[in-house]
């Protein structure tokens, strides 16, 4: 199948704004496998000291000659999705001798979860772990003492993070290893209607307890369609799995057996074979195009607006809002998980899952086929699904229809035309707004504006009443400098609730909302943020605001020469406590949230 024109149009404009920095990038990972820390270019005691409390596999790796796969976790049990990681590195270990290969456990990286921390100071930490874990990873490997890593991450900010830091150390053959969902558990529907009559005051902590215990109930990843699952449909279409390991469940015989192939198939791509697939060869710019695609296709999450450029950025390539606007225009919703829809994730597998969104996608020609995955066999492997028969691991081809069309549609007959992500910019800056699980008749709100420094204020103004009309809630100096962009879920409650009584309500900040963000509009990210000069800082209580995901406009209706004549506000005190204040020199080096909201590739000059 042909490429779709404009998925087409907007890799060549990608290729060609990145043609200086990919190249760089290129020529590192060449030099760095050529002449780059290696276990032969080790000193005896370096060597000696890697492999002396290797065990059974020391003499193979003194030997050198084979692979010896650097395996990177972000294990942790208070975090369920990594919680089942625990025993991944021995049976790991086992699988890597029965090729002939080594493993060892190159480092540990945080791996913290947002929803514990989910309007809690922690938050502000949350976005810059992502830089942290891809400082671990970068620790980790860079030993020189490994031929090819396995990733062991899976939630928010982790597989970014692991990426980020992988995708340094691009000459190596690297895979990512998810752990999968926990099953369902209470609907998500119903979790979400108990937490508004939280909001409302009609239910008691006790009961908004046992709602979230009973949804939120065992090991695996949160099973709603957030960043953590969007993360493996990402890792899926950019051919980082072995296919279909995104969303098997933890602790199943499957599950294991699909570890197994990707310890087993890391062994076939090392570099002194005949079939080397290094990262940073297999992350170029059509993959970054087919986790774009992807994300829009299925309705993802909005925090991929900055983790995918960052992970781009990180090998050279260079994408934009624009590109994900374009994208979003083209590309039509396939699938609905929620908040998207009433299904979550295992029903999204039942259904199908990613093997028939890879094949209704490319048989559209929405995904480029054609790009080197760490499978054989291209792309088109993916559009299957991995069965055992047995003890035998295979793939049978996806479902030729969805198995469910609440949940799954072909491109020719889509839930709705485009991706559901878009581009908004004006007078108050440029930001993104997921239209995807907005009703359309809310596509376009009109409303004076109360202007929050903090989303407590805003909770505290929602239980008196004083939001019970039309308003547009701005929550600002939630930017990257200002705090660490936090994610402002929290208010999800109380703005539907509002909007539930028939008000007119949209959300403008420049902090970040959750993969979870539902039914009511906001637009989110907005760079460049309030602190440091952002039109957000001259903003006030009552004026008329727009947001209109139809035209694409954040504008303040407020005469121009006004506008231009006002002050900023004063910003509210650095963040202190909870460890924020060790972050400081990551927030005053960050930058934009289009550019990925990073402290490190900035000070890096990537």
């Amino acid at each position: 199948m042909t490429i779709h024109p404009e998925v087409a149009a907007v890799t060549a404009r990608i290729v060609e704004r990145s043609a200086p920095t990919r190249r760089a990038y290129l020529d590192l990972i060449e030099r760095e496998r050529d002449s780059g820390v290696d276990r032969p270019l080790l000193s005896c005691g370096n060597l000696a000291h890697g492999f002396a409390a290797a065990g059974e596999d020391k003499g193979v790796i003194r030997a050198g000659g084979r692979m010896n796969i650097g395996i990177v976790t972000a294990y942790n049990d208070m975090l369920s999705a990594h919680q089942p990681y625990a025993g991944y590195p021995d049976r790991m270990k086992i699988w890597a001798r029965e090729v002939g290969v080594t493993a060892q456990v190159a480092g540990g990286t945080p791996a913290m979860c947002d929803g514990v921390t989910q309007g809690q100071r922690g938050m502000e930490l949350s976005l810059f772990s992502r830089d942290v874990i891809a400082l671990s990873t970068a620790v980790a490997l860079s030993h020189g003492m490994f031929e090819g890593a396995a990733l062991l991450g899976i939630c928010d900010k982790i597989v970014p993070g692991l990426l980020i830091g992988a995708l340094r150390f691009g000459h190596l053959p690297t895979l990512l290893v998810p752990a999968g969902p926990m099953p369902s558990g209470l609907a998500n529907k119903e979790k979400q209607r108990v937490r508004q009559l939280y909001a409302e005051g009609k239910v008691g902590r006790e009961e908004l307890l046992e709602a979230e215990a009973a949804s939120y109930h065992g090991a695996g990843t949160c099973t709603f369609y957030g960043t953590a699952n969007s993360n493996q449909m990402m890792m899926e279409v950019m051919g980082l799995h072995v296919p279909g390991a995104a969303f098997i469940n933890p602790g199943t015989k499957l599950r294991q057996e699909v570890t197994r192939a990707a310890v087993h198939r890391l062994a076939e791509i090392g570099w002194n074979g005949d079939d080397y697939r290094p990262i940073g060869r297999v992350i170029d710019e059509k993959a970054i195009v087919n986790a774009a695609v992807g994300l829009l296709a299925t309705g993802g999450s909005t925090n991929h607006a900055i983790h995918l450029p960052a992970i781009a950025r990180a090998a050279g390539i260079i994408i934009d809002w624009e590109d994900m606007d374009r994208l979003s225009a083209a590309v039509p919703l396939v699938a609905r998980v929620y908040p998207n829809g009433s299904g979550d994730v295992n029903h999204f597998q039942a259904a199908g899952g990613m093997g028939y969104v890879i094949s209704t996608l490319l048989d559209a020609g929405m995904l480029h086929g054609d790009i080197l995955t760490i499978w054989q066999g291209g792309l088109a492997a993916y559009a299957a699904d991995p069965v055992l028969a047995g003890d035998e691991l295979g793939w049978q081809p996806a479902p030729a229809e969805p198995l469910d069309e609440g949940m799954l549609r072909p491109v020719a007959s889509p839930f709705q035309p485009d991706g559901g992500m878009r581009l908004l910019k004006g007078n108050l800056g440029r930001a993104t707004i997921k239209t995807s699980a907005v009703d359309a008749s809310r596509w376009t709100i009109e409303a004076p504006a109360r202007v929050f420094h903090d989303q407590d204020d805003v909770n505290r103004a929602f239980k008196a009443g004083e939001l019970d009309r039309d308003v547009v809630v701005v929550v600002r100096f939630q930017g990257p400098r200002a705090n660490g962009m936090p994610e402002l879920h929290k208010l999800t409650p109380p703005l539907g609730v509002l909007q539930d009584k028939g008000f007119k309500v949209a959300l403008v900040t420049d902090g970040r909302m959750s993969g979870a963000s539902g039914k009511v509009p906001a637009a989110i990210h907005i760079t460049p943020e309030a602190l440091g000069g952002g039109p957000l800082a001259r903003l006030r209580d009552g004026d008329m605001v727009r947001v209109c995901a139809t035209t694409g406009a954040l504008v303040a209706l407020v005469d121009d020469a006004e506008w231009n004549a006002r002050e900023d506000v004063v910003p509210p005190p650095p963040p202190i406590g909870t460890g924020r204040e060790l972050f400081a020199f990551m927030r005053h080096t960050a930058d934009g949230a289009e550019q990925g909201a990073s402290a490190m590739l900035a000070g890096a000059g990537l």
